[in-house]
């Protein structure tokens, strides 16, 4: 393991604030680690000598060396007592105590000071307001949770203590075991990302799982669990989905909710397998953990009964997974081991009456096909079936072919007795068929995952400097939206726009006009008025001699729907043939937790109304911008449906990537529209833009 090893593994731990008090939190963290730990115990409180049997010490100067601190003494003495910690060369802390950030005002200046405490003492810190953590190769219960966690294979976070508590009751009852626990509390100095990064390289934890309410550095999480997921699987349940739960998840833990899209950008970016409910979490966690990972998709269902036979198979149905076509050889084989009236072609109903045998020929046979992958055995109870036999024939088979099998024994008793024996040998059982197909298609996800290829963002040769100019115009005016008149913005960055000025007068107006082949395009100009078109703000198709006129139109039009609206001008711009074309949407919304969210879609004036779009955190390389593209619905139009010509496909994805770099070089930009991006089939051409700058980033 890594930097935080002695957090899991230390020799000593010290409580700050034990007590014998009844009811005392204090009281329950010593009982939790006296009663289980391996390593020496030492109680912190200067008006004992001695508590729960063991010496007390006054203070941390006083005490022996160690390597854990877990604090639990109020809120106005925390930092004195983190201080000593750090003086007494402690590394690693726990601190129990709530009222921080949770709580607001005073709260959360509490906790700036306590991040200013350990940046000085170089400490890692869990919490505030933490249930504590647990590591159960050491036998370490440093919470005052009620319960203590099973030795397995699985690591184990959630910003939720009380989740934590529920899961472990509930978890010890399925006997689903731990590697180490970690309630995140208010995660002043380590969060998620540090204990990806340390489960990551731990080779006891097979599978990573968490409860989140929210991501504090989205990009560091997105950068350190890509790496990790090339050999260990993430499963994460993110609550405050909607509205009303992220506004809860802030109330409930000072965190400050990203957008929803920014977290399902950044989650599959990172390799994350995201479930939607705890039932969920721990059926993949169970797979993963347990089961090789398949070599093709191909699933073949064995059973016993036909009803739920047919539920497995609409669940792959329903999954990435697909339902294996079995080789003829196959189908001979499993005509000659199966009755006549059995169902040789998957899925596998053995009928009614199968046997111990039957079900372990069947699944052995179909096991050996190779367009299978992984199976399920689904079995209704019968007068003729013992199922913990059955187990062991299933732990056979799957042995002999290195194959991922699940089971669906369904039943009460007859069930769980035989879950026992799959258990010791990594077989999830599941009540329900859709629930065991899930677990298979977790262990696909994770396949795909490790099999991702992701490219380094490409540096394009562009010109900063003179995009660094036109954004400081926002410095120089009371407003800091830019729009079409910062169009160079887009040059400087290899993006084309088209022939065009912005003009203050209709004589200017029409000389440049003139100087454009062909009809022109005049657009309002105004920081105030986003949709142009819905006012007359727009005319297409203007010729020189109407130049003068649709000039003044425009303007009286912008005036009459906005007297106060800033008008900076009318764009004067080349009319492109929109015939061949389509219009797009490259954009850009600044997450406060991940960053840059890109965004690309079918645009111009559908964008809001049919909302296909796309989106990514950036940066991003080449095959993430072809995703995006790949990925709306109206993808077919850029491609050449319905005998359109196709569109410049390799131009439109290196656009996406030259904005990837200009949003990702100036953090400043907070939004950014481009909008449309006329896709045709001779390349892009930008043809609106918005955009809005943080001027003191600038």
């Amino acid at each position: 393991m890594g930097r935080l090893s002695a957090l899991f593994e230390p020799e000593t731990v010290a409580v700050v604030g034990a007590t014998d008090r009844e009811g005392a939190v204090g009281r329950a963290i010593l009982e939790n680690l006296r009663d289980g730990f391996a390593g020496e115990v030492v109680p912190i409180n200067p008006s004992r000598d001695e508590v729960l049997g063991l010496e007390c010490y006054a203070d941390m100067s006083s005490a022996p060396p160690t390597d854990l601190a877990v604090v639990v003494v109020p809120p106005p003495v925390v930092l004195e007592a983190i201080r000593e910690i750090g003086e007494a060369g402690t590394k690693h802390v726990v601190v129990i105590t709530a009222g921080f950030s949770e709580t607001g005002g005073e709260g959360a200046e509490r906790e700036r000071e306590l991040r200013e405490i350990a940046a000085e003492y170089d400490l890692n810190i869990v919490g505030p307001n933490s249930l504590g953590i647990m590591s159960t190769p050491n036998g370490m219960n440093a919470t005052f949770g009620p319960e203590n966690a099973r030795e397995g294979s699985i690591s184990f976070m959630s910003q939720s203590g009380a989740f934590i508590t529920a899961v472990l009751d509930w978890a010890n009852e399925q006997e689903i075991g731990f590697q180490d626990v970690v309630s995140l509390g208010n995660k002043t100095v380590l969060d998620e990302t540090d204990f990806v990064e340390e489960w990551g390289d731990d080779p006891d934890t097979d599978v990573i799982i968490g409860y989140l309410e929210g991501i504090d550095h989205g990009d560091e999480f997105v950068e350190t669990a890509r790496e990790v997921t090339d050999d260990t699987p993430i499963v994460l349940v993110k609550s405050g989905r909607t509205d009303a739960g992220a506004q809860a998840a802030s109330s409930h833990t000072g965190a400050i909710a990203g957008s929803e899209r920014a977290y399902e950008a950044g989650l599959e970016q990172a390799g994350v397998i995201r479930a939607n409910s705890v039932q969920e979490l721990f059926d993949y966690a169970r797979a993963l953990s347990g089961l090789p990972e398949p070599d093709s998709e191909g699933v073949a269902v064995v059973t016993n009964a036909g009803g739920p036979g047919v539920l497995t198979t609409d669940a792959v149905g329903d999954s990435r997974l697909r339902m294996a076509q079995f080789t003829d050889e196959t189908i001979d084989d499993l005509t000659a081991a199966m009755p006549d009236e059995a169902n040789v072609y998957n899925p596998i109903d053995a009928i009614g009456d199968a046997d111990i045998e039957r079900f372990g020929d069947a699944l052995d046979i179909a096991l050996g096909d190779p367009n299978v992958g992984s199976a399920v055995v689904v079995s209704a109870p019968t007068a003729v079936l013992e199922y913990d036999k059955l187990a062991e024939t299933v732990i056979e088979k799957r042995e002999d072919h290195d194959k991922p099998v699940v089971t669906c024994l369904m039943g009460g008793q007859r069930a769980r007795a035989a879950e026992e024996v799959l258990r010791e040998f990594g077989i999830p059982n599941y009540f329900d068929p859709a629930r065991a197909v899930s677990g298979l298609d977790a262990l696909a996800r994770f396949s795909e995952i490790r099999e991702r290829t992701i490219d380094d963002p490409e540096r394009f040769d562009v010109d900063r400097e003179r995009a660094r100019e036109i954004l400081d115009r926002a410095t120089r005016r009371d407003d800091n939206r830019l729009g079409v008149e910062s169009m160079d913005l887009l040059e400087a960055y290899g993006i084309p726009t088209p022939e065009g000025e912005i003009v203050d007068d209709p004589d200017r107006a029409r000389d440049v006009a003139e100087s454009i082949d062909g009809d022109v395009v005049m657009k309002i100009v105004s920081p105030d008025i986003s949709h142009k078109s819905d006012i007359g703000g727009v005319k297409v198709g203007v010729a020189d001699e109407d130049v003068y006129d649709a000039y003044e139109d425009v303007v009286a039009r912008a005036r009459n729907y906005q007297p106060d609206a800033t008008i900076l001008g009318v764009q004067i711009q080349e009319m492109l043939d929109l015939e061949t074309a389509t219009e797009t949407i490259v954009g850009m919304n600044r997450d406060p937790q991940f960053g840059p969210l890109l965004l690309f879609g079918l645009g111009g004036i559908f964008v809001e109304i049919l909302e296909d779009t796309s989106v990514r955190v950036a940066p991003i390389g080449e095959g993430e911008a072809r995703d995006m593209i790949d990925e709306i619905r109206a993808a077919p139009l850029l491609r050449g449906a319905r005998g359109r010509e196709p569109a410049d496909v390799e131009a439109v994805v290196e656009t996406v990537q030259r904005l990837s770099q200009l949003v990702t070089d100036f953090p400043a930009i907070l939004e950014l529209d481009v909008n449309p991006l006329v896709a045709g089939p001779d390349g892009v051409q930008a043809i609106d833009l918005r955009l809005t700058v943080d001027t003191e980033e600038l």
